[in-house]
């Protein structure tokens, strides 16, 4: 399907805003002539709006793509996109239109290229937590072996957004609590569906997991991404509370339902070795929020650059990129889908501290940084269409595909 995207219209002004839809719904490719603009927010559904608008930043004229959506109006919701597993990529407008979303962006930095390990396969999983429908999906690779910027000081992978059963959006951390009970003694589990185990620990992988391989768990240090991979590995599958099979080397391949795979490196692959094929095991997982008591029905990761009201200590105010983030306002009742352009004329983006900042001036008490530069995506479906459109320009010309983003749900 080829998902037409809108014109911008090259304006200078700050806060220029200009409507989605009408004229500009026609328009196809990125670089076209730009179309004139009427002023003003469009409603997707009953909650729900976008706009754009034009922001002067320090290297010039960006332009920002954003839809609001209010979390008080029961027939809206927010949830998880992404492709049924943790390792798959799938573009934006695909991911909406498959869970038939009004609205979304791309999530979560991720598992792109693994060139510093020859023959090892690029996961495409993301380096933080999720949760989607209030199912864990996985849980954070150890802060040294993500993708992304630099964290800003006081961050890490374990950090962050969700919205909560009680359709509260708040900041938080989620950290991995898993044990594995053995006949031998009770292990502890320091992965979660990750491309990127801690050195020395054990990981569980699931049916939710996909069929790339797993070898990935298992390079890299906690310090270095690029570290080699380890060469003491194990991997012990585990089917009704019993071990099926063993194998020196992580494998590849679909895990089937009711199955859990326990891949182990240095002294996790050592523990994991005393276990024989039909001894008993049994595992057990979860995510625990640092913050909230409240269970997540949505999680997401990234990184906070705003906190009630102020900008985090130490944010990037050199690099200016397209950029996607989220924001929350309203006591946790309105959230913010954010995401620069990436046409040429726009490509100079914001800096981090600008998106802090920007994210401000919209209302937001607290913000969230997602993946940019050609990640950078924003779809919206307009009212009686049937398909999402691309909002912006992504800045590689065409959508990347993507683990996950932010959907945007109406019942209505």
């Amino acid at each position: 399907m080829t998902h037409r995207q809108t014109r911008l219209r090259a304006g200078r002004s700050t806060l220029t805003y200009l409507t989605a839809f009408g004229a500009l719904a026609g328009a196809a490719l990125v670089g076209a002539a730009p179309a004139v603009a009427v002023p003003g927010a469009t409603r997707l559904a009953p909650g729900v709006t976008y706009e754009q608008f034009d922001i002067t930043a320090a290297k010039g004229v960006t332009h920002a793509h954003v839809v609001v959506v209010d979390l008080r109006n029961t027939h809206v919701r927010v949830n998880l996109l992404y492709p049924g597993a943790v390792a798959a990529r799938e573009p934006v407008s695909q991911l909406a239109d498959s869970a038939g979303a009004v609205a979304g962006v791309n999530g979560d930095f991720f598992d792109i290229t693994e060139t510093q390990h020859p023959g090892v396969e690029a996961t495409g999983a993301t380096d933080g937590p999720a949760i989607a429908s209030g199912v864990a999906l996985k849980g954070a690779v150890p802060d040294g072996q993500r993708f992304g910027p630099v964290l800003p000081p006081g961050t890490n992978t374990r950090n962050v957004l969700g919205v909560g059963v009680d359709r509260v959006a708040r900041l938080d951390s989620l950290a991995l609590r898993g044990t594995v009970r053995t006949p031998h003694g009770r292990l502890t589990l320091g992965g979660f569906n990750q491309y990127a185990l801690p050195e020395n620990s054990i990981g569980a992988f699931t049916t939710q997991w996909g069929s790339v391989s797993r070898v990935r768990a298992t390079c890299g240090s906690d310090a270095d991404r690029a570290a080699a991979c380890s060469a003491d590995t194990y991997e012990v599958a585990v089917r009704g509370s019993r071990v099926v099979s063993v194998s020196n080397t992580p494998g590849s391949g679909a895990i089937a339902a009711g199955t859990t795979v326990l891949v182990g490196r240095e002294a996790g692959a050592q523990r994991l070795r005393k276990l024989f094929k039909g001894e008993r095991v049994q595992v057990q997982h979860r995510l625990v929020a640092s913050r909230s008591g409240v269970p997540y029905r949505f999680a997401i990761g990234g990184y906070p650059v705003l906190r009630h009201g102020q900008p985090l200590a130490g944010l990037d105010d050199k690099t200016s990129a397209v950029r996607t983030a989220v924001g929350i306002g309203d006591g946790g009742h309105r959230l913010l889908l954010f995401a620069t352009d990436g046409a040429v004329a726009y490509r100079n983006g914001l800096t981090i501290a600008e998106v802090a900042a920007q994210m401000r001036k919209l209302g937001s008490v607290d913000a969230f940084s997602l993946d940019g530069g050609g990640s950078t995506t924003l779809v919206a479906r307009a009212s009686g269409a049937s398909a999402v459109t691309v909002r912006n320009h992504p800045s590689g010309g065409a959508e990347r595909p993507v683990p996950n983003g932010v959907g945007v749900f109406s019942t209505s």
